[in-house]
């Protein structure tokens, strides 16, 4: 079963999640087979971080509760909240698998959250290499559509937002990512 989560980083948290990043990486290569994806994300400025992605494929969902509650940083009080949701990746591969490597251009996480109809962006058109990561968010026993993710390589926060159906979502998120992991 594959997992979203998005720890989301408390104000003021930086110098303690700085503290806390060889903990946290640690915690991560536990995981290191799992993991779809996985990196921070910023401010809109770009310097200040603002939160955590995870994209996980985990045995249930006490599993995925335990991956993100039992995390160093959400443990010591980094993060203000946490969005875990069922995923599924239309992609098929990781982002280590992405033919446009680990830089180059900017990244990032857009977050679409459903308005509450049918669902929509369930499949990706050919020829989308601009796409690290997408897939639709699901409710717990993955029946329900409620939004997609995608981490995405755009020009600018603009063109990332085009990849969803924009006005068939109650609100989207932008938010600038990176790879995460060790280098």
């Amino acid at each position: 079963m594959e997992f979203f989560c998005y720890h989301r980083d408390r104000p003021g948290s930086t110098a303690l999640r700085m503290e806390l990043l060889e903990r946290h990486w640690s915690y991560m290569d536990r995981y290191e087979k799992e993991l779809i994806a996985r990196g921070p994300t910023f401010a809109p400025d770009g310097d200040a971080p603002s939160g955590s992605v995870h994209i996980v494929d985990l045995p249930d969902p006490a599993a995925a509760r335990a991956f993100a509650f039992d995390e160093p940083g959400y443990q010591a009080g980094v993060y203000r909240d946490v969005l875990l949701l069922r995923w599924r990746d239309v992609l098929g591969r990781t982002m280590w698998d992405f033919p446009g490597g680990r830089t180059g251009g900017n990244r990032y996480l857009v977050l679409g959250l459903g308005a509450g109809g049918a669902a929509t962006d369930l499949t990706v058109e050919p020829g989308r290499d601009d796409l690290i990561a997408y897939g639709p968010l699901l409710s717990d026993d993955a029946t329900t559509w409620l939004g997609t993710a995608a981490l995405v390589r755009a020009p600018d926060a603009d063109a990332a937002r085009d990849v969803l159906t924009v006005e068939r979502y109650a609100d989207i998120e932008i938010h600038p990512w990176e790879f995460g992991g060790r280098r």
